[in-house]
């Protein structure tokens, strides 16, 4: 389309002025349509009345401040709310407390810093439109300079050095709103403390057939038998039923007292019954496969085999220690109870093994 196609109405007047506000380029055959230019400039309230100006920094650092005090909130809410305590909150109805005061306050310490920034460039920034021709891209000497001193003018005219208000309420409010964060990592689950060290079993606690849940007396084990146990009182119905049987979980197995090899393995069983973590030193897995001549036990999943007449070492596959064993005797009644609980932890190898 040619300039002659375009309405005269519709063409921007020509100005001889330089290009600039309010400045047009003429057009011609080469370019029909030509660069409207800038409009005038309108300076804002602030820039001609410093009461103004005054106002609007106190604006931005109450924002600011705003915002640092919804993240001491924040934190303050992750340490005193209970996590099952609820609120009735119209009209969302009964919601977590916790979960609905974390989200205020992030919400409004984000959205303070959000505005505060906003505020800040719109009032008292330059607002002036500044025309910049094209470049080539290189990163010549002439442009790295043109960078520098486009910085340091911008700094200037941010007047982040004239409004100390603004700045030291922003630095407060930039270093602390990155705590919610930090909090937020306490979050990720329960610390475990000492429970990858410890199991159910204690001294006293009976050994209960898994199957039949009854407790389990020597003649119940016939040599060269598998037989899986729990610790007395451990319910299928239990909320943490799956955690404690994880640790927990016991392989019984009856040998004769001359086939055990390891001197501690026979010191801690009953008339050549031993007692086993089930649990794989691998990936945790649930040991079930027993080979009675060889004595060896198999983890299905990746075929670590333990040899359970001597000490359960490992003789094949990635396991990279032997299973637990848990010592066990003869209570006054004749059932097999637990003379204390595992020595090491159960399971896979983690980082405090060393």
């Amino acid at each position: 389309m040619s300039s002659q196609d375009i309405p005269e109405e519709n063409l921007p007047a020509e100005q001889d002025a330089p290009h600039g506000h309010g400045s047009v380029r003429t057009a011609d055959d080469q370019n029909p349509f030509a660069d409207p230019g800038l409009p005038p400039h309108e300076h804002r309230i602030q820039d001609t009345d410093e009461r103004a100006a005054k106002r609007s920094e106190r604006t931005v650092a109450l924002l600011f401040t705003l915002s640092m005090l919804a993240t001491v909130g924040f934190i303050a809410s992750f340490v005193t709310i209970p996590v099952d305590k609820s609120v009735y909150i119209f009209p969302l109805g009964h919601i977590s407390a916790l979960n609905f005061a974390l989200g205020m306050t992030l919400g409004v310490a984000l959205f303070a810093i959000g505005a505060g920034a906003v505020h800040w460039a719109r009032t008292l920034m330059s607002d002036e439109e500044v025309a910049d021709e094209r470049h080539p891209i290189e990163a010549d000497p002439e442009t790295r300079a043109k960078v520098h001193a486009d910085f340091k003018q911008g700094a200037k005219e941010s007047v982040i050095g004239r409004r100390k208000l603004i700045r030291n309420t922003m630095l407060g409010a930039l270093t602390l709103v990155p705590l919610s964060g930090v909090v937020l990592l306490r979050d990720l689950g329960p610390l475990p403390g000492t429970k990858l060290r410890h199991t159910l079993w204690s001294k006293g606690k009976l050994l209960v057939n898994m199957n039949t849940h009854e407790p389990l007396r020597p003649s119940d084990v016939a040599v060269g038998s598998l037989t899986f146990a729990m610790p007395e009182g451990l319910e299928e119905h239990d909320e943490e039923f799956m955690t404690e049987i994880a640790k927990a979980a016991l392989m019984i197995i009856r040998l004769e007292p001359e086939a055990i090899k390891d001197k501690r393995e026979l010191e801690w069983s009953h008339e050549g019954i031993v007692a086993y973590s089930k649990i794989c030193t691998h990936v945790g897995c649930p040991i079930s496969l027993y080979e009675q001549q060889t004595h060896h036990a198999l983890c299905p999943c990746h075929q670590s085999t333990f040899d359970l007449a001597d000490g359960a070492r490992v003789i094949f596959g990635p396991a990279g220690h032997a299973l637990p064993q848990l010592r066990i005797g003869v209570n006054d009644e004749g059932y097999l109870e637990a003379l204390g609980d595992f020595e090491e932890p159960v399971g896979p190898a983690f980082w405090e093994r060393g």
